[in-house]
């Protein structure tokens, strides 16, 4: 007897979980918020993806971090804004105050060391920085024929990788 394959997941349960876990992120940012502050001994580890859709900052700041972003939100952080899709915060980079915008979809890691909490994310797509008209040109191959019609053609992708 065949066994039926597994049903597909049409309604994306695995995003809907991050998405509600991230609300955990904005109910404890909005909490931080607060006029009292974080409570206790509570600090927050933010981790971010700072090529994501939505993040911004300084650009020198953002520079620096390529990829992937930690702050702490302890003692030292001023105008924390969580809003409905994104919170703002400024943040000491040294010795200057700098303000970042980063989206709940930006976070890949939420820790509160106090209580040993975690929430891992998965990383949101890259944006692409440079738009589409400043790529270089492909580097045409020495001795290569031309593909015949209906034969598939290679690229390499090396070229357009960050460096």
């Amino acid at each position: 007897m065949a066994q039926d394959p597994p049903a597909q997941d049409l309604m994306n349960y695995e995003a809907l979980a991050q998405d509600a876990l991230r609300g955990v992120v904005k109910a404890a940012l909005k909490r931080a918020a607060a006029p009292e502050g974080l409570p206790g001994a509570h600090h927050f580890y933010i981790t971010f993806k700072t090529d994501a859709a939505g993040v911004s900052g300084p650009a020198d700041l953002l520079s620096k971090y390529p990829d992937e972003m930690t702050i702490v939100l302890q003692h030292q952080y001023w105008d924390l804004a969580p809003g409905e899709t994104f919170f703002s915060v400024t943040l000491q980079f040294g010795g200057q105050p700098k303000r970042l915008s980063i989206p709940y979809a930006a976070v890949t890691r939420f820790y509160d060391p106090s209580v040993q909490f975690l929430l891992q994310f998965e990383p949101p797509p890259a944006v692409q920085t440079a738009p589409a008209a400043a790529a270089p040109e492909p580097k045409a191959v020495p001795d290569a024929a031309p593909p015949a019609e209906g034969e598939a053609k290679i690229v390499s992708l090396d070229q357009f990788r960050k460096k």
